[in-house]
């Protein structure tokens, strides 16, 4: 077990933890954002984002700084945190981003670990090779085969009470990431970065990133703290979050105020599209779009980067509530609606219900179904997966309407979309006391189509009627032949109506 890191909270994958950071005698809590700072440009200080953003972690680059003569005798002299006027937790990246970029580095992994531990780091990072989406296989392995040998040599260095990540990469092969995260798995290394998905995001993949994090979390055990290397944009940390993810780091901030482009949970707008901001942080709600657009460059970006990091926190508060409150797929739903690349991405994220069931509470608060998306969370996985655990009696009556007045049934449970079958004495247990609209869609009477067909299946001796409320032809399809159809106010039918 990994006594660094401590699970306190959980929804979905989604976790409230605690990583401690011996060396900078921390304890940082997750999902916790890492404003990437570039070495040579400050577009807002570390110490303001310490005092005024609440930042406990940040990120800066240790290959720049070894290169660059002034910093790396000041970084040697002072210690990365006084060079960096930062108090907090300080996370170095390996000089990874350059050779993706630009095809090679002239350091190795233990001459760049040793030269992160001298500077002060608190979490390092070794050189691994991170592999471009799309890759050939062979070429996915070759670079596996390097990074795994970077995680080898990581191991042999002398590295004190520093954390030292282990990069999982693979490109989009999905075999490989779990196979890399299994391995980095078996290191005794302390932070599992998930590399190279920055490609994916650029280009809103949401649903292959979805993918690719499944399959490291398959090879991971759950003490394990993930990085999702890159994802710095406040649209997508709820499902990120949900998916398992636990660190973010964040260029976006500055590199899209630079470019006046401004941040929200929904996507990004550029400043000369905006008459009003939408926004309640404390830019937003003492500037206009016009006042912002009169400044010079500078204090224009600086203002802009400064929202666009209140955003990015703000939403990782709200990420927090929503584990504390045990709703977090609802905010994902929500996010979801933003952008159709995070539709894919959360349609995506239900293809792994049964991954994330294994690790969602079994209870929480309310269930609301809010969309066709709903029928396929993991309460409802989860609730097919146990009816085969209940004993039914000889006659049963499943129906959406009151119990019967009369003895024809040994007993009557509800048929409640999308769940289906569930027995009188559960109805007040969380999920089914869930919230559903009015108007029950298609694919919530599919669902309880589909568990009535479970119960059958374990109960082959059972003589079960459904009395429904008016469901779809294609949920009707669903039930199995050997159960007797009513519609509540109908006359019966054997297999359907």
């Amino acid at each position: 077990m990994r006594d660094h890191f401590e699970l306190r909270r959980g929804d979905a994958l989604g976790r409230i933890g605690a990583l401690t950071v011996p060396r900078a005698g921390r304890t940082v809590e997750t999902p916790a954002l890492l404003p990437v700072i570039n070495p040579n440009i400050r577009t807002v200080s570390p110490a303001r984002l310490e005092a005024e953003f609440g930042a406990q972690v940040l990120i800066t680059n240790a290959y720049i700084i070894r290169g660059t003569e002034d910093l790396r005798e000041r970084a040697l002299d002072e210690g990365l945190h006084e060079m960096l006027e930062f108090s907090g937790t300080i996370v170095t990246d390996s000089g990874s981003f350059q050779l993706a970029e630009y095809g090679d580095v002239d350091v190795t992994t233990r001459e760049i670990l040793e030269f992160q531990r001298a500077i002060g780091s608190d979490v390092a990072t070794p050189v691994d090779v991170p592999t471009p989406p799309d890759a050939a296989r062979e070429t996915a392995e070759a670079d596996l085969a390097t990074t795994e040998q970077a995680l080898a040599d990581a191991e042999t260095v002398d590295t004190g009470e520093m954390l030292v990540n282990a990069p999982i990469q693979g490109s989009t092969h999905l075999d490989l990431r779990e196979a890399a995260a299994r391995h980095a798995d078996g290191t005794d290394l302390d932070v599992f970065p998930v590399g190279a998905v920055v490609p994916l995001m650029n280009d809103y993949r949401y649903a292959d990133v979805v993918d690719v994090v499944a399959a490291a979390k398959r090879g991971l055990g759950t003490d394990a703290p993930v990085h999702l290397f890159g994802a710095g944009h406040p649209m997508m940390f709820a499902l990120a979050v949900a998916m398992g993810c636990d660190l973010f780091d964040s260029a976006a901030y500055a590199i899209y105020a630079r470019d006046d482009r401004y941040l929200t949970v929904r996507g990004t707008k550029h400043l000369a599209d905006l008459d009003y901001f939408p926004c309640e942080c404390p830019i937003c709600t003492t500037h206009s779009p016009a006042d912002i657009r009169t400044e010079g460059d500078e204090e224009r970006e600086r203002l802009l980067a400064e929202h666009n990091l209140h955003v990015s926190y703000g939403e990782l508060r709200r990420i927090k509530q929503a584990i504390r409150e045990g709703n977090l797929l609802e905010l994902v739903e929500t996010r979801a609606r933003g952008h159709p690349a995070m539709l894919d991405g959360y349609r995506t994220l239900l293809d792994h219900a049964a991954q994330l069931e294994r690790h969602d509470p079994a209870s929480k608060g309310t269930f609301f179904y809010c969309s066709t998306e709903s029928a396929r969370r993991p309460e409802v996985v989860r609730h097919h997966d146990r009816l085969a655990r209940l004993d039914a009696p000889d006659r049963l009556l499943v129906t959406a309407g009151n119990a019967p007045s009369d003895d024809r049934f040994d007993a009557a449970w509800r048929l409640l979309p999308p769940f289906g079958p569930v027995p009188r004495a559960l109805s007040e247990t969380y999920p089914f006391t869930a919230e559903l609209p009015y108007r029950t869609d298609a694919p919530a009477c599919e669902a309880a189509a589909r568990g009535v067909a479970e119960l059958v299946d374990a109960n082959a001796e059972t003589d079960v009627t459904v009395a429904h409320d008016g469901w779809p032809a294609s949920a009707l399809a669903l039930v199995p032949e050997s159960v007797t159809v009513e519609r509540l106010g109908a006359r019966p039918d054997r297999g359907g109506e």
